[in-house]
């Protein structure tokens, strides 16, 4: 699977997305495949460490940032759900958003007050109090309904489908959003969630506010001739389960790292899936100059130092540079209104003087 904007493990060794059913097609759903052959496939000097765990702005990047001012929604509304459906929304006095970047739209468009329950990857500061809606990765149906919500949202990559249809049996309006895999996509989601619940006014002052944050960062990306971009691989490592997955051109992270002024290692070494398990000759022929890791993924191999050890590792430019980029797991790929937090971390470790990038 692309790990999707939805991803944050629940524990070292697993994630959330690792549990849902596929995501039809989309690179998200492939990692399944891809977590289970690495599975199977027995997993796989100098300078100073260029290891951080986006300590910058981590505060920052825990919490989320709402609008000056909560919008009143103008209900009822219908929209159309991504499965097919359409679906009237006549009450947002509980919502129950089934994805952590849902949630983290929901809470910066200002309805913190009226969100009752959280999925497991909403990891963000202002929603760890409120009840988890999910078992064993999954969500729960009886949990839902048992907050008597009166509208959820959920994305084609929530599952498993019985809990869906048992919500919407139930009448609770359920609409189902398109998942962002790029950049280009934060805009659309953020309108989408915003139209669902009245709001689209609101929708608007929030797409433009990310977009000019996203654009402001890019202002200070240093130029570079094409041939003299880092080159960046995107890894996925969960070390006690033995899972060590290197990004291709689906992954999710090559829009974030083209943005950030960066090469995707995996995805220009001709690399077309999303993930593909790690071996010495896919890192030589990516060559990466730096790479790209969730921060969990990082200390379940013991941080830079077991980073090395992994077949291959040490014998790349960014091996044998100790240059690291690490970006916490909840919020590195939900192209959300989070994006330019997520996108300026990576542009300072990655062109930091002293380590962190030259």
């Amino acid at each position: 699977m692309r790990i999707t904007q939805d991803f944050a493990p629940q524990g070292p060794d697993t994630g959330r997305a690792f549990g849902r059913r596929p995501a039809r097609g989309r690179a998200g759903a492939a990692l399944t495949a891809a977590v289970a052959l690495a599975l199977v496939l027995t997993g796989c000097g100098g300078g100073n460490d260029s290891v951080s765990t986006a300590a910058k702005g981590s505060a920052d990047v825990d919490r989320v940032e709402p609008l000056a001012s909560a919008p009143v929604p103008k209900l009822p509304v219908t929209v159309d759900s991504a499965d097919g459906e359409k679906v009237t929304v006549d009450s947002t006095d509980r919502i129950v958003p089934l994805t952590g970047s849902l949630s983290e739209i929901v809470f910066t468009l200002g309805f913190s007050k009226q969100v009752v329950a959280r999925d497991i990857t909403a990891t963000f500061e202002q929603a760890e109090k409120l009840p988890v809606v999910t078992r064993a990765h999954d969500v729960s149906a009886e949990s839902v309904l048992s907050l008597k919500p009166t509208v959820v949202l959920a994305d084609t990559t929530t599952g498993p489908s019985e809990a869906i249809d048992q919500i919407r049996d139930a009448g609770i309006p359920l609409v189902v959003v398109e998942p962002a895999k790029e950049l280009a996509d934060v805009g659309r989601r953020i309108d989408t969630v915003a139209r669902a619940l009245g709001v689209p006014a609101a929708g608007t002052e929030l797409k433009e506010r990310t977009e000019a944050r996203i654009a402001d960062v890019q202002k200070t990306i240093p130029d570079h001739a094409e041939g003299e971009k880092p080159r960046v691989a995107f890894l996925y490592l969960r070390g006690s389960a033995s899972v060590y997955l290197l990004g291709g051109s689906e992954s999710g992270a090559s829009s974030l790292l083209e943005a950030a002024g960066a090469v995707d290692a995996g995805k220009t070494s001709g690399l077309k899936k999303d993930f593909t398990a790690i071996t010495s000759e896919a890192l030589a022929k990516a060559a990466p100059d730096a790479i790209l890791l969730m921060s969990k993924g990082l200390d379940s191999v013991g941080g830079m130092d077991g980073l090395v050890k992994i077949p291959g590792i040490a014998e790349t430019p960014a091996g044998m540079d100790r240059r690291v980029v690490s970006i916490d797991d909840g919020v590195l790929l939900n192209y959300g209104p989070r994006t330019d937090r997520v996108l300026a971390e990576i542009v300072e470790q990655l062109y930091a003087k002293g380590g962190k990038g030259q």
